[in-house]
C-alpha cells in the first residue's frame, strides 16, 4: 500500500485523537454504501488508519471484495465539527500488524478492544482528507466552511 504524509493543522491532529466513534463506509458488491460505526487509530506520519474488526464483518466482506482498489472513507464528527479521511483499504490477520493496531487501540481508547477469534485489521492509506474550518468573524459568509487537506507522497 502506497503511503503519504497527512499535513493536518494542530487542532486538527488533536481532535483525532480524541477517543472518539466514527463511520466508515465501504462499498458493498452491488455498489450501495455500507455505513457503520467503528473505532478507529489514525497515524499522520504515514497517512495510515487502522480499524479492528471481525473478518466476518459486512465491512471486511466488502473491502476484501473490493480487491486492492477498494476505497473506503471514515468520517468522525463531533457537533459540527468533522474530519473525512478517504483512501484505499486491505484486510490483514498478519500478527505484527494486528499486534500493532490493537496496542494504538488500547492507548487511544484506554481499553483493549474486543477479541473475537477472526480479529482482523483495516488497514486504510488515506490521500484524501476533508475537514471542517472552525467558525470565526472572517468565515460566516464562506460556503462550504471545510477545506482538503495537504498530502505529501
Amino acid at each position: 500500500m502506497s503511503r503519504v504524509t497527512v499535513e493536518l493543522p494542530a487542532a486538527t491532529r488533536a481532535f483525532l485523537t480524541r477517543p472518539h466513534t466514527a463511520t466508515l463506509t465501504t462499498l458493498r458488491p452491488d455498489g450501495t454504501p455500507h455505513v457503520t460505526p467503528v473505532r478507529f487509530t489514525f497515524d499522520a506520519a504515514t497517512g495510515l488508519l487502522r480499524v479492528t474488526t471481525r473478518a466476518g464483518a459486512r465491512k471486511a466482506r466488502n473491502i476484501v471484495a473490493g480487491g486492492p482498489t477498494a476505497r473506503v472513507a471514515l468520517c468522525q464528527a463531533v457537533d459540527f465539527r468533522w474530519v473525512t479521511l478517504e483512501g484505499r483499504a486491505a484486510v490483514t490477520d498478519d500478527p505484527a500488524r494486528l499486534a500493532e493496531a490493537v496496542r494504538r487501540y488500547t492507548v487511544r481508547y484506554r481499553a483493549a478492544p474486543p477479541t473475537p477469534l477472526d480479529l482482523v485489521v483495516v488497514e486504510i492509506a488515506v490521500d484524501r482528507v476533508l475537514t471542517s474550518r472552525p467558525a470565526g468573524p472572517s468565515s460566516a459568509s464562506r460556503q462550504p466552511r471545510w477545506s482538503a487537506a495537504r498530502l505529501r507522497p
